[in-house]
C-alpha cells in the first residue's frame, strides 16, 4: 500500500510541475549573449539626442521620447520618417524596414542630430 501512496505522490508532484509550466515558453540563451531586442529608446534631453547612434537590426522600432521642456521634432534627412512636434514626455516611434543608414536632426533646432544604423 505505501508503494501504491508513493507512485499515487510522485504523480502528483509531477502533474502539480507539469499545469505549473502550461502556457510558458522557455527559451535557452547561450552564456553570454543576449537576445536581440525589436525595440529601442532614444531620450530626447539638454538638446541632445541619447544614444546620437544607434545601430538595429532591419525590422527594429526605435522610439524617440522628449524628456526636455522644450518641444523639439525627429526629421530624417531623406524624409523617410517625420515626428510632428513633441511636447515634455511626447514620444515618436518608427520602424526600420530596411538596411541603411538613416541620419536625422531637430527641424527647430537643427544642431540636434543623430544616426540610425540598419543592418
Amino acid at each position: 500500500m505505501s508503494k501504491t501512496v508513493l507512485t499515487n505522490g510522485v504523480f502528483l508532484a509531477a502533474l502539480a510541475i507539469g499545469v505549473a509550466g502550461v502556457g510558458r515558453t522557455v527559451t535557452a540563451v547561450p552564456a553570454g549573449t543576449q537576445p536581440a531586442a525589436d525595440a529601442t529608446a532614444v531620450k530626447i534631453d539638454n538638446f541632445t539626442f541619447g544614444p546620437a547612434d544607434v545601430t538595429v537590426k532591419a525590422g527594429s522600432t526605435i522610439t524617440w521620447t522628449n524628456r526636455d521642456d522644450i518641444p523639439h521634432t525627429v526629421v530624417s534627412m531623406d524624409k523617410a520618417f517625420k515626428s510632428k512636434v513633441l511636447d515634455t514626455d511626447d514620444h515618436f516611434s518608427f520602424t526600420f524596414a530596411s538596411i541603411g543608414t538613416y541620419t536625422y536632426y531637430c527641424s527647430i533646432h537643427p544642431k540636434m542630430t543623430g544616426k540610425v544604423v540598419v543592418k
